[in-house]
């Protein structure tokens, strides 16, 4: 197969999980031209179509699914692994507040959105978008009301002396049984059945190479990991990589649909056709 130009997070699970496939140790994967960049950046890329292989949001998935088909693996979906509403006191009523999202095309929001339909009747005030590193010292300094977070920001947030408000992900396992969707790997359908098959048997082979010997992929994720502690980065690893990055399986894909038709119902995504997420 011919170079593919893929774009993902430097987040320390997708340089886990893409590890030995960026590095040609996957025996007959394409080679890769990694791109690193924040998911809210490859949600747009998607969008507009570029590049050939992309972590995206979940969230995404009904606006590109006309030239992207979504992998069966690669991705993060997990349980007690959800995005978490902070704030700087404790119990802080957020009707008509304030609250600083990542993206509002990111699956953190689709949650966020799903979860303040059912317990804030009143609905919270303007929505602010920042880059996510951002989020906790704009709480933390009383720009914001609140701060919806992702990523290491679950082992990190009291350092900066906020409290966890709600946790997005406990109300959707609450509410539906399944786990929690958050970040896709979706590949172009020009690739064709072949290549997407075999990129997806490539990304497997990594995830299990990665498991099989975790030493192997940490000067990649240490590279990448803006300066984050290891131990953070191992625990981030532990929570985001797992069952559903080898395989979506039937709860994986029971959980995609499950979002995306919530989502849609509330008006919040377009909906999904039935076979959208076939694959290849």
């Amino acid at each position: 197969m011919s170079r593919l130009h893929i774009a993902y997070s430097p987040c320390p699970n997708d340089t886990f999980v893409f590890d030995a496939l960026a590095h040609g140790r996957v025996p007959g994967a394409p080679g890769l031209d990694v791109t690193f960049a924040d998911i809210d950046v490859t949600n747009g890329m998607a969008e507009r179509g570029e590049l050939d292989v992309l972590k995206v949001s979940y969230a995404v998935l009904p606006y590109v699914l006309g030239t992207y088909t979504l992998l069966p693996c690669g991705g993060a979906l997990g349980r007690g692994c959800g995005p978490l509403v902070l704030t700087r006191e404790p119990g802080v009523d957020l009707t008509g507040r304030t609250v600083a999202v990542p993206s509002e095309r990111s699956t953190a929001y689709l949650l966020f959105r799903l979860w303040s339909a059912d317990t804030l009747p009143g609905g919270v005030g303007e929505i602010v978008v920042m880059p996510f590193h951002e989020i906790m010292p704009a709480v933390r300094d009383g720009k914001v009301d609140a701060g919806l977070v992702i990523h290491e920001a679950r082992f990190t947030y009291q350092n900066y002396g906020l409290h966890k408000l709600a946790d997005m992900g406990e109300h959707w396992e609450r509410a539906t049984g399944l786990p929690i969707p958050l970040g896709a790997i979706i590949a172009k359908r020009s690739l064709g059945a072949e290549t997407l098959t075999r990129l997806a048997d490539a990304v497997r082979t990594s995830v299990r190479l990665a498991w099989e010997n975790p030493e192997a992929s940490r000067p990649y994720v240490m590279e990448h990991a803006q300066e984050m502690d290891p131990a953070v980065a191992d625990q981030h690893i532990g929570l985001y990589v797992n069952e559903f990055t080898a395989g979506l399986g039937e709860d994986g894909y029971a959980a995609v649909r499950g979002l995306l038709t919530r989502a849609a119902a509330e008006g919040l995504v377009p909906p999904l056709g039935p076979d959208a997420l076939d694959f290849p």
